[in-house]
């Protein structure tokens, strides 16, 4: 399965995070835990149109910084890229790749219609800038500060799967660093389960014990003890993680494409949400996840994971909200 999500408007919890986010790579080698995707707008999209831009410009913001916007044009607005306008600079941290970004947003259907906003629900957006599930915004917020304001319009489908376009107004609220790599206590990991070796930089490798038998219940070994905060089931992680099949094979890994990368627990395999849930931030943990908790008797579209097929991950957890 593809590191790929979908620009989607039924409701807002799914409207305005997928409609912001792009991509893996086309080589098409990363898979993540993720349960279900589809295509989105690659990070070498099409240059927008003088009529996409001008689209955009169209669009009226109003309200103060800190608060829900009202936006306002003339529908139906339609662009055939994605397309971004800065509306606002702001005046606070800078905004660097690598580094953990929070963001209030409103999303409006090209038809006008307001489809709902982090303001209202209370729930901001935390990701980590550059991760390429949020692509559209990393060229748009090079270079900003805390408190930017920006417009990205988005192609996509309505409710009934007809093209559409959404309208999002987003406003960086904060930045912070995050570590490179787990950081805590090291802990002595159970006999007989796969052994873990760290490179210099973090990155992990696997053995796997001859012989080894799939498990019939779910094994989480915290390798490394962070210091922060627990993480709790219905949380987005930022995390380093690789993934092998428990004949040794990697089918997926951050550390190759060389960004950590974040999750909601709540959009991934089974065996994630209970792995992750409970650890704390800064720890490293080993799971060893059966297929029923992976991604069973379907394995992957690509065939990367096949059918039935028992995981192993080595997750470094360096950031939730």
């Amino acid at each position: 399965m593809k590191h790929r999500t979908s620009a989607g408007v039924a409701a807002l919890a799914v409207s305005v995070a997928l409609a912001l986010t792009g991509c893996a790579s086309d080589d098409g080698a990363s898979t993540t835990p993720s349960p279900s995707a589809s295509s989105a707008v690659a990070s070498d999209a099409p240059t927008p149109t003088a009529e996409d831009v001008a689209a955009l410009e169209g669009v009226e913001v109003t309200g103060d910084a800190g608060a829900e916007p009202e936006l306002t044009f003339e529908p139906p607005l339609e662009v055939s890229v994605p397309t971004t306008r800065v509306v606002a600079e702001g005046d606070g941290d800078d905004l660097v790749e690598g580094n953990q970004v929070t963001m209030e947003f409103v999303a409006y259907q090209g038809d006008g219609t307001r489809l709902g906003s982090s303001w209202e629900n209370g729930t901001p957006e935390t990701f980590l800038l550059g991760d390429v599930q949020y692509d559209l915004l990393t060229a748009p917020l090079a270079g900003q500060k805390v408190g930017a304001r920006i417009l990205l319009a988005t192609p996509s489908q309505d409710a009934e799967g007809k093209p559409a376009t959404v309208v999002n107004l987003v406003e960086i609220t904060d930045t912070k660093e995050i570590p490179s790599r787990a950081e805590g206590e090291a802990v002595e990991p159970a006999a007989g389960l796969p052994t873990v070796t760290l490179a210099d930089d973090g990155t992990p490798s696997v053995e796997i014990p001859d012989g080894y038998e799939a498990p019939k219940k779910l094994i989480t070994q915290t390798l490394i003890k962070g210091d922060g905060e627990k993480v709790t089931e219905d949380q987005t992680v930022i995390a380093h993680y690789t993934g092998w099949t428990l004949d040794g094979k990697v089918f997926d890994s951050s550390w190759e494409r060389g960004a950590p990368t974040s999750f909601s627990l709540q959009q991934v395999i089974a065996g994630w949400t209970q792995g992750i849930a409970g650890q704390t931030v800064g720890s490293q943990v080993l799971l060893v996840i059966p297929s029923d908790l992976a991604y069973g008797e379907q394995g992957t579209p690509d065939g990367s994971i096949p059918p039935n097929s028992p995981l192993v991950f080595v997750v470094d957890v360096l950031g939730a909200q």
